[in-house]
Parts: C-alpha cells; sequence; structure tokens
C-alpha cells in the first residue's frame, strides 16, 4: 500500500504547485496594461458610438496664432467624448490649455531622449475605424455631418478619402504629376473643372479617411498638409473626391495681420522644403513653368557622394541624376564652352555628352559629367586651361568655376564650385599619324578609343542644352564607330543591377 500513498502525495504536490502557477500569471496578465481593441466596422454609427467609431486630428496650426482651445470646446461640445488629437512636430508655445478631463490631447512628433520607441508611433493611438483631419479654427454642427461624411465615403467604395469644404472657402481641384525617377513635381497650369476625381484640392478643407488608409502613408502627419497628403496620396494612384453637399464651419479668422501673415508663409515654405528633402524631390516645376530647386546648390555639395565603378549611388536606387545637378552641368558646360571660344581653342563634344545631344539635344538624364575633347596645343592659347595644365593649386575663375588638372589622369576638369564638384572634363587630344590620341584611358568607357581626324575636319555645330557648340563632322559616323551601330536611337541603361526599388 505504500506505492499508492505515494502517488497520491505525488498528485497533491503537482496539484498545487499547478494552482500556484495559475495565480501567478492570472496576476500578471491582470498587471499588464488594457490595450484598447479596435471597434468592429459592423458597429452601427449613432450618438452613442461616434467616439468609437471615429477620431479627430488636428494638424494645420501655428503656435503663433491659433484657436485649438475654442476648436476642442467646440467639437467635444458637439460630439461628446470623440478622441481629438491635436499633432505637433514640437511642444506647442505658448501652452495649449486644454480641459484636463476633456478628450483632446497634444501629440508631438519630435524625437526625445527620455521618451521611449513606441512612445514614438503616433499611429498606434488610433483605434477608431475613421479619422477626420480639420484645420485649425474649424467647427462642426451636430452629429448628423459626421454620419453624412461617413455615409459618402461608403457609399463611394472607389473613394480612399473625402474633402469637405469649409464654410464660404472657394475650393478648386488642381492636377500635378510626381516623376520619382527624375525627382520632380510638375503641376499644371488649368484647373480641373468637372473632374469626378481631384488629385489636389485647393483651398481650406477637411479630410474624412479610414484611418488605415491615413496610417498606410509613408509621412502621413509632414506638413504643410494637406499639400503632403495629396502628393502620397498621387504617388499610391489614390482617388479623391470633393464632397460639395457638406461644409464645416469656421469659428475665426486666423493670421490677419500683416506679421502673422508673414510667419504663417514662411513656414508653410520650410515645411515644404523638408517635405520635399525627406521624399527625394528636387525640382518643383509652377503652373507657370518656372522651377524651384530643392537640391544641390554653387556652394552646397552635390546630392551624391563618390562614383564607384561608373556606377552613381541614385542610379542604384532606381533614379536618374537629380535635376539640380544637370541644373549645375548644364551652367558649367556654358560657361566652358564661352571661355574656349574666346580663346579660339578648337573643342568638340565627346563620348556620352555628344550622344546626349544626338538623341536629346541635353545631357543625358542618367549622366553625371560633361566630356569635351580639344587639340592638346590649343591649351597655351588659354588662361585658365593653362594654369589648370601646369599649376600645383587649382585656378578658380571670377564666377567660382574652379579649373584643375585631374587626379585620375591626363586631363583637366572644371568644378561648378570649390563645394560642388559636379564637373566638365576636357580631354586633351592630339594628332598622330592622322589619328587622335591622347595619353589617359578608361577600360570602363566603351567609347573611349582613337579616332580618324578626319572628324574633325572641319568642325560641324550641334544643339546642347540650347546652345550651338563643336562637333564631329558626322556626328552619327563618329558616334557609331566609338559606341557601336545605332546607338542613338537604341538608349543604354547603365545600371546592369536591379535597383532597390524596382
Amino acid at each position: 500500500m505504500a506505492l499508492p500513498r505515494q502517488l497520491r502525495k505525488r498528485k497533491i504536490t503537482l496539484a498545487i504547485i499547478l494552482t500556484i502557477f495559475v495565480t501567478f500569471f492570472f496576476y500578471l496578465l491582470k498587471s499588464l496594461p488594457e490595450e484598447k481593441t479596435p471597434v468592429s466596422r459592423h458597429t452601427k454609427l449613432s450618438k452613442e458610438t461616434v467616439a468609437d467609431l471615429l477620431s479627430i486630428i488636428i494638424l494645420d496650426f501655428e503656435d503663433f496664432d491659433n484657436a485649438l482651445e475654442k476648436t476642442t470646446d467646440n467639437l467635444q461640445d458637439v460630439l461628446g467624448p470623440v478622441p481629438i488629437f491635436i499633432i505637433s512636430d514640437h511642444v506647442p508655445y505658448p501652452p495649449v490649455r486644454l480641459e484636463a478631463k476633456g478628450s483632446a490631447r497634444i501629440l508631438t512628433l519630435e524625437n526625445e531622449l527620455t521618451r521611449n520607441y513606441s512612445a514614438g508611433c503616433t499611429a498606434r493611438l488610433f483605434n477608431t475605424e475613421f479619422v477626420l483631419i480639420l484645420p485649425d479654427a474649424s467647427s462642426l454642427e451636430g452629429f448628423h455631418q459626421i454620419k453624412s461624411f461617413i455615409s459618402f465615403l461608403k457609399f463611394k467604395r472607389d473613394t480612399k478619402a473625402i474633402a469637405i469644404p469649409q464654410i464660404n472657402e472657394l475650393v478648386y481641384c488642381a492636377d500635378f504629376h510626381v516623376d520619382l525617377t527624375r525627382w520632380t513635381i510638375a503641376f499644371e497650369k488649368d484647373y480641373l473643372k468637372k473632374a469626378v476625381f481631384c488629385p489636389l484640392v485647393k483651398g481650406s478643407h477637411g479630410l474624412l479617411m479610414r484611418t488605415q488608409t491615413l496610417i498606410s502613408l509613408p509621412t502621413p502627419f509632414m506638413r504643410p498638409f494637406p499639400f503632403t497628403f495629396y502628393v502620397q496620396a498621387k504617388v499610391k494612384s489614390w482617388k479623391i473626391r470633393i464632397m460639395n453637399s457638406g461644409r464645416i464651419g469656421l469659428l475665426s479668422k486666423l493670421y490677419t495681420d500683416p506679421h502673422s501673415k508673414w510667419k504663417r508663409k514662411q513656414r508653410e515654405a520650410d515645411s515644404l522644403k523638408a517635405f520635399y528633402k525627406s521624399v527625394g524631390l528636387k525640382q518643383e516645376i509652377l503652373p507657370s513653368g518656372i522651377s524651384n530647386f530643392y537640391g544641390c546648390e554653387k556652394h552646397t555639395p552635390r546630392c551624391f557622394g563618390t562614383v564607384v565603378k561608373d556606377m552613381p549611388e541614385f542610379l542604384y536606387r532606381g533614379r536618374w541624376t537629380p535635376p539640380c545637378c544637370l541644373r549645375a552641368l548644364r551652367e558649367t558646360a556654358a560657361h566652358v564652352f564661352s571661355v574656349l571660344e574666346k580663346c579660339n581653342v578648337r573643342y568638340w563634344l565627346e563620348g556620352g555628352t555628344l550622344l546626349g545631344a544626338a538623341r536629346l539635344g541635353d545631357i543625358i538624364p542618367w549622366d553625371y559629367d560633361v566630356d569635351i575633347g580639344i587639340y592638346k596645343e590649343d591649351i597655351a592659347k588659354c588662361q585658365p586651361l593653362l594654369h589648370a595644365s601646369e599649376d600645383s593649386e587649382p585656378f578658380i575663375d571670377e564666377k567660382e568655376f574652379v579649373w584643375e588638372k585631374a587626379s585620375e589622369g591626363d586631363f583637366l576638369r572644371i568644378q561648378y564650385s570649390e563645394t560642388n564638384h559636379l564637373h566638365v572634363d576636357i580631354y586633351p587630344f592630339y594628332q598622330k599619324d592622322g589619328i587622335m590620341t591622347k595619353n589617359t584611358w578608361f577600360l570602363t568607357h566603351r567609347q573611349d578609343v582613337e579616332f580618324p581626324e578626319t572628324y574633325l575636319k572641319p568642325f560641324t555645330k550641334i544643339n546642347f542644352t540650347g546652345i550651338m557648340v563643336s562637333a564631329p563632322n558626322n556626328v552619327r559616323k563618329f558616334l557609331e564607330f566609338k559606341f557601336g551601330e545605332g546607338v542613338i536611337e537604341n538608349p543604354r541603361y547603365p545600371n546592369l543591377q536591379k535597383p532597390l526599388n524596382r
């Protein structure tokens, strides 16, 4: 009978241990912070459930002139304890006084060493199916407006978001295009009339969308909002409608004095520049056709680093030469052409630069320098060339272009500036038994070969970036001699590796 007693003792001991473990895990689970479960899509919209279905976000406001307190008071009076999030890049100052027991709260996007990583994930706080993003000083009349807004969005199943104009505000629809390969955003001249979908809504308005729509954007809370939203939506090919049957109210006018207007305009310009930089847009083509550049300049470094094996970093990313770099190359080339012609130096477009001129009348969109050939004996005619070839220090001319001897071989380099090293390379050729040759050759350049001098006697002219410049007398034959047959009509993309974003 000893054995059954031992079994009973073991069973009792095991039961006690299990009870202790169960009790321990029960209290452990109870001590964990509760996480709000998202409301089901099937929850019926009513005055009682609106706070569970809808969050309101205020993004577009200024520290120096805002109506955040009046706005949140109105929204809570009308809708009750609906979640209201005031999202700012930093802690607003002067401080915004919100009701202690109200449903409005301020969220800051700035990084702080005292916060943990999860605290910065703002999107985790949105547990409602819908979000309504309102400009500062907006008001609502009642629950019936929210019901009509959400019903409209649900009814238009092909629509990602609806734009709700502010009362007495003239809104209109514009179109634009985003070309990430070329780092460019371009706006159409004419407004869209009677358009079903609107790529860009101009004028003060709110935006209603599903929460999942908003948080699927790469940068959902960047300013200037809502412009940043429309750019991201355009890339994703989203469809957006204007709801003409509904209007949001206006509590008060903001930025009414000249100084506030100026500060507001300056803040928007700074925010736009920061947004373009963050998403990789370096050229903005306005409806007038005028371009603004947001990349490298004369006194800043160029937009890309050292080129490894003829593969710039931007090509590996699936993009072409940044437009600000192309602009700098055109300016540098035009300056070099002017100097060479004043000195009566015999020059011609070389390699890929001549190919771009023949194909496009411009620099090849993915090229990152300009190549020119000259007669070596003509260097003595031109003081900048002579300085560059003989002096140990670079020669900086009156327009801040830098003339120097290249470190890679026996040729000259003219840089955009001391800081920005976008450049034109000048290769000195000399005649040997009727053949044009030089002292430095690059095995990675398939076009880098000797050629008969007859191609240069006489020269011809070709359009390059809007300037008529010197070129070999038979451009097609010269290019096919160097590159191969059909090279003008058959572009060869240089990136043989798979780009990161394709």
